[in-house]
């Protein structure tokens, strides 16, 4: 029998992760209350946006999974909604396009033969010459690719996602984010792939189909939040948590959270809350040491700026995204949202485009009107050749504030220092998800954290520890070794 807590359990934050956690409560009979700051939309990065009958991603949101438990909710949750979709994706250099994965032929098409040759040598000098134990995303990715293709494929598209040097961001980013792939891997999997014997203990570089739900990503957790209410949770939105502290003598937490609506201020009491608000603000609210408040407030996000632009559907491309490694404009990608889901557009003679842009909140990109940013995107289409600026015939501009957390050379000890603090609290205050955690997660290593945490307060222990789940496990979806098995869940402790 699980473990019923005699006050409801307060989940903060109504993303995938906090979701999912309170999802798992609910069923299991246990009350529970879910926080959301935003007054209209569950999904945190992961909702839909709408305007003017067209719904577009906060960035676009493949939902693939390794882990059948992951894939078993998702179909649970939302069924026949989810489509399945064939993925196509390209890189844009040079004012031309690289199919991504590698096509090899197309590659070496496209560089020509001296820079591919080039490209190859650089390659070996690199493995010969390697940066031992290299710190930063720049000598990682020149390890496993060489100087030159790291110039091509990397370091503009990074430099442009995090506002800084590649030498500033840390080694963990790329073991991360394009684990296990390097030049030789990449070249063998393409000549495999070409020659249609890409056996199922290669690894895949990418996925080639995935599921998506036919409205956007969003829909998947406005059906989320309709079961758990319908289970006889709460999920409050509006309600923006401030204030923590805690009560030792009766083992409480108490909680304070302001309506943003009019402003009046409520008090919440109970013995477990499930985080997935960014770490640093919840730190801030919280009475730490100083130790601790200074390691949360050094803790650095990236912000993101979408401007979706709408206009006749020339079928200039059908990619779902396209990586623009372009120098000359600041768009970083491309959606295509009518190739995610025809859905989406509610005119099958118009297109709506996502062009992405990385900045900081508060600069002065992310400061201009609106009118301003579609007037700029429009002509950065155009510059790339995906359209033309006198089509834009609308435009619908969404800020997403701590969109990224920062992958900087001093994040892991900051975070070190707040993890052996949770420590102390046990199951009562648990961190999940990608901000709440300070992880890149992608979305189905974050409600796995979520089921754990919230399995932890149903067994009454702290039984698994979430920061084990493995964040960077599969994210190019390599196939699972025999020796690996079923690596990404950790078991019961004890």
């Amino acid at each position: 029998m699980p473990n019923i807590p005699a006050h409801p359990v307060i989940c903060i934050g109504a993303g995938p992760a906090g979701l999912t956690a309170a999802y798992e409560l609910a069923k299991a009979g246990c009350p529970v209350i879910v926080l959301e700051a935003d007054a209209k939309d569950v999904g945190g990065i992961s909702r839909t946006a709408q305007a003017g009958g067209y719904r577009f991603d906060i960035g676009g949101h493949r939902f693939f999974s390794k882990m059948p438990e992951i894939n078993a909710l998702w179909q649970e949750i939302l069924g026949d909604e989810l489509l399945v979709r064939g993925r196509k994706s390209r890189i844009y250099y040079g004012k031309k396009l690289y199919p991504y994965p590698l096509d090899l032929f197309k590659t070496i098409t496209n560089l020509g033969i001296v820079e591919s040759v080039l490209c190859g040598l650089s390659y070996f000098y690199a493995r010969i010459f390697a940066h031992k134990n290299p710190t930063t995303f720049e000598q990682w990715v020149t390890n496993q690719f060489g100087a030159r293709l790291y110039r091509i494929f990397f370091k503009t598209y990074t430099e442009k996602v995090w506002g800084m040097s590649c030498t500033q961001i840390s080694a963990d980013w790329a073991a991360q984010r394009i684990k296990g792939l390097s030049l030789l891997v990449a070249v063998k999997n393409a000549a495999l792939r070409a020659l249609g014997l890409q056996g199922k203990n290669q690894v895949k570089t990418l996925i080639e189909q995935f599921h998506y739900p036919r409205k956007g990503p969003g829909q998947m957790w406005e059906a989320a939040a309709a079961r758990i209410t319908a289970l006889g949770g709460q999920v409050r939105m509006g309600c923006n948590a401030t204030d923590l502290s805690f009560d030792a003598a009766r083992g409480l937490w108490k909680l304070e959270y302001t309506d943003v609506a009019t402003g009046a201020v409520h008090k919440l009491e109970t013995a477990h809350i499930i985080s997935s608000a960014p770490l640093q603000g919840l730190i801030a609210g919280i009475d730490a040491p100083a130790q601790v408040k200074a390691a949360a407030a050094s803790l650095r996000y990236r912000d993101f700026l979408m401007v979706a632009l709408t206009l006749k559907d020339e079928h200039a491309f059908d990619d779902n995204w396209i990586y623009i490694h372009d120098p000359h404009v600041k768009v970083g990608r491309i959606q295509n949202f009518k190739s995610w889901s025809e859905a989406m557009v509610p005119d099958s003679a118009m297109v709506c485009y996502g062009m992405e842009y990385f900045c900081f909140e508060g600069d002065d990109f992310w400061r201009q009107s609106d009118e301003a940013l579609i007037a700029q995107a429009s002509r950065e289409l155009e510059t790339i050749g995906m359209g033309r600026a006198y089509n834009v015939q609308g435009g619908f501009v969404v800020r997403q504030p701590k969109a990224y957390p920062v992958y900087d050379q001093s994040y892991q000890q900051h975070v070190g220092v707040i993890r052996r603090w949770l420590a102390d609290f046990g199951v009562g205050l648990q961190v999940v998800g990608r901000n709440g955690m300070h992880k890149y997660n992608n979305q189905d290593h974050s409600m796995m954290t979520a089921l754990l945490a919230a399995r932890n307060i149903l067994a009454g222990e702290l039984r698994y520890n979430v920061w084990q789940i493995n964040q960077d496990a599969e994210y190019h979806e390599e196939e699972a070794s025999a020796a690996s098995g079923e690596r990404f869940v950790p078991k019961a402790a004890g």
